[in-house]
């Protein structure tokens, strides 16, 4: 099952050894989650207003574009917007100075993706068993493909009233991939294609993406593996920060409220060992080049 390494920065721009660089971008290439208890992200009194599901309205999350600036999913009135922006934004600059400190091999290849700030209770939140993500599951992402690209995710849980974020951790990516690979179908010839001259996705999806949503669904829908798969629950505290290749690693978020989320995309070729990326696991598997 997934470990859970611990380190001891309590500031997002804190340098940090040579031997805890080491260890972190081993741990995490490995299938570990890296956590650090003691750093907070600081919620600046003007800004105490967002801590409200209300700012997401009838949805989950507010997303902020790397591309544009641009929120989705806010309900707030225009007077208020930039300085929601303005707290997203902060954390987005902050988790990139954790990065570069953290793990400098992977700066030059980094991809900023969308930052999301989700101020809704997890539990009992109403969704189709494809969405719902309190099933363990590993990331892919049916409009925005990665072409084998990794999927780097550093949280904050933000909570005012020091509730945990509750994960669940599960079994590793080849464990996955060998438990469903004999029941998954190739990619249709031409589909890719079709998928992408319609905008249905934002690029065309390698094999690699054909794979891999497979995998995430039949993860999710597979009520006995939800169940019965070796696990374990880990409380992440308020006031903590975590980052994991959610690609890579089963999870399953199962309750909390108050948290910030970067996403990176990271080239295979940039880790400092290819071998442990889902891609070139499932090429080794199958036997062929997916992306």
């Amino acid at each position: 099952m997934t470990d859970v390494i611990t380190l001891s920065n309590t500031r997002w721009d804190q340098q940090v050894t040579t031997a805890e660089r080491e260890l972190a971008v081993d741990a995490l290439e490995r299938g570990s989650v890296l956590l650090f208890p003691q750093l907070s992200f600081r919620i600046a009194d003007s800004e105490g207003q967002f801590l409200s599901p209300a700012v997401a309205g009838e949805g989950k999350n507010v997303s902020l574009d790397p591309a544009n600036g641009l929120l989705s999913g806010s309900s707030v009135n225009d007077a208020d917007l930039q300085r929601l922006q303005n707290m997203m934004k902060r954390f987005a600059a902050s988790s990139r100075q954790l990065l570069s400190c953290v793990l400098p091999h992977y700066e030059a290849g980094l991809e900023q993706g969308r930052t999301s700030f989700r101020p809704t209770e997890i539990a009992g939140r109403r969704t189709s068993w494809r969405k719902d993500d309190t099933r363990l599951h590993v990331d892919s992402f049916p409009s925005s493909p990665t072409q084998g690209n990794r999927i780097l995710r550093v949280f904050t849980n933000v909570s005012p009233r020091g509730q945990s974020r509750n994960w669940r951790l599960g079994e590793s990516f080849e464990g996955v991939a060998r438990r469903y690979l004999p029941s998954l179908t190739g990619p249709i010839w031409g589909a890719d294609r079709v998928l992408d001259l319609l905008g249905i996705t934002k690029r065309r999806r390698a094999a690699y993406d054909h794979y891999m949503l497979q995998l995430h669904d039949r993860m999710k829908a597979d009520l006995a593996y939800q169940s019965q798969v070796a696990q374990r629950a880990f409380e992440f505290q308020a006031g903590s920060t975590w980052m994991v290749f959610t690609d890579l690693v089963s999870h399953a978020a199962m309750s909390g409220q108050y948290a910030f989320e970067q996403t990176y995309y990271l080239p295979v070729n940039s880790m400092l060992d290819p071998s442990r990326a889902p891609l070139r696991i499932l090429e080794r598997l199958l036997g062929r080049e997916l992306a």
